[in-house]
């Protein structure tokens, strides 16, 4: 599902025009980034977390070339879903 189709869905259960609905979901997303950029988490209760993470420095090799590079340390932001929200495969 792509953000237009979120923002009809949206719209479809709440009465809310599609245009707002994608307002909605544009602020969301920007709140969800602008936290991250701060270091912090957001939780939402039954679906799930966005937090920081970070990553070592760590030695790679260019695809093309095969030479050894070193890729520095970074940080990205990592989410985990809520336990209710993981699919159970039908083992």
């Amino acid at each position: 599902m792509r953000k237009p189709e979120l923002a009809a869905a949206i719209a479809d259960q709440t009465g809310l025009t599609r245009d707002k609905a994608s307002e909605v979901i544009t602020a969301f997303t920007d709140q969800v980034s602008a936290a991250a950029a701060r270091g912090e988490d957001v939780t939402l209760i039954g679906f799930g977390t966005f937090n920081i993470r970070s990553r070592e420095a760590r030695d790679g090799r260019n695809p093309q070339t095969g030479a050894s590079i070193r890729i520095p340390a970074s940080k990205t932001v990592a989410s985990r879903p809520a336990r209710d929200l993981r699919i159970k495969s039908a083992d």
